[in-house]
């Protein structure tokens, strides 16, 4: 589901690094260039020749440094790169090795210059971590404020996950007034740039007509392309509208394939429709053993499914009960992960009582 602006700030500084260098993707590899083919013989008189290849850009040794973990090289070429031609994107360099403590003591206000220096000149991953650094309260107090402007300029540039995170304020309307409308256009943004949540999300607009015009062929061209990002919501919506041939050609087969690869990844729904599928024999061979396993981990993770417990509990004994031991492992993880969650929940300290 759609996550909000909190939750996914403190993930994504390293991702906004990588987009920095996005421009030139064989360059981020560092990988050598091959040499330049030797022409095997010499051009007869007046013979048309075909041009040279174009060099193309030059490799980014800084950001490969960095992508091996050489982090004090990444410094250093940084450094001489900020030096020679105050190169924005090696300034934002600087400032995730600052920030993350990467070859040089961690410091957020040292971070914090060289992104400012770097946004200054119009980077927009530069852009990207201020506004999540104004977020968290790094190198400064937090300020909701500040991140906002900071996403503006930098979606107003095109950065895909600043686009995402000003969508989901627009949608959420405390900072500014709600604007679906004005979300819906910066999701396309993001979901143009490759972000598999914001494409996911463009889906359900598409889907309920919220913001854009109700559109089932353009919700599910959406939700195929953040599906094969591995998006697991997408990948439900997806194999949904696949099985349902609702916006899409019905295909069952590869929907049951779907279902099976979101349930693998813990989808509670998914693992719901996948037991439907072996129980009815509709889109994958029936298998009453494994409709009874799935249908019991989608249980313990939340999914309620009256019919299907019908279907079940008519089982005859044995078959249930290989059900119940194919599940058991899910169902043991699953109990465990609660345990845990519940466990780190009291261990977090009240809030203090304020003094009379």
């Amino acid at each position: 589901m759609m996550r909000t602006m909190a939750a996914i700030a403190c993930a994504l500084l390293a991702f906004a690094l990588a987009l920095a260098f996005n421009q030139s993707a064989s360059a981020q590899s560092g990988a050598p260039r091959p040499p330049a083919a030797k022409p095997n013989r010499v051009a007869a008189p007046g013979e048309k020749t075909a041009p040279a290849a174009p060099a193309g850009p030059p490799p980014d040794m800084a950001f490969g440094a960095f992508q091996r973990g050489y982090f004090i090289t990444a410094f250093s070429l940084a450094t001489d790169r900020v030096a020679n031609g105050a190169d924005p994107k090696a300034m934002t360099l600087l400032g995730q090795l600052y920030a993350d403590g990467l070859g040089v003591p961690q410091d957020d206000r040292r971070a914090a210059e060289w992104y400012g220096l770097a946004a200054a000149r119009g980077d927009s991953n530069a852009m990207f971590a201020l506004a999540i650094f104004a977020l968290n309260g790094r190198a400064g107090p937090r300020d909701r404020d500040a991140s906002t402007r900071w996403l503006a300029a930098a979606a107003r540039l095109g950065h895909p996950l600043a686009a995402y995170d000003l969508a989901l304020l627009y949608i959420e309307g405390q900072m500014f007034p709600q604007d679906l409308g004005r979300a819906a256009e910066l999701l396309r943004i993001a979901a143009q740039g490759g972000s598999a949540d914001a494409q996911y999300a463009l889906g359900t607009f598409y889907k309920t007509g919220r913001g854009v015009p109700q559109d089932a062929r353009q919700a599910v061209q959406w939700w195929a392309k953040a599906a094969l990002a591995d998006n697991i919501d997408a990948q439900v919506e997806y194999a949904i509208a696949l099985y349902n041939g609702n916006g899409v050609e019905r295909n069952e087969g590869a929907a049951a394939a779907l279902f099976r690869k979101a349930a693998m990844r813990g989808s509670a729904i998914a693992q719901d429709r996948l037991a439907r599928i072996l129980a009815s024999g509709r889109g994958a061979p029936r298998d009453l053993t494994e409709a009874a396993k799935w249908h019991l981990i989608s249980r313990a993770g939340g999914e309620t499914d009256l019919e299907l417990d019908d279907v079940i509990n008519k089982l005859d004994p044995q078959t249930r009960a290989a059900g119940e031991k194919a599940a058991k492992p899910w169902l043991d993880a699953i109990e465990a992960a609660r345990k845990a969650q519940a466990a780190a929940q009291q261990a977090q300290p009240s809030p203090a009582t304020p003094a009379k």
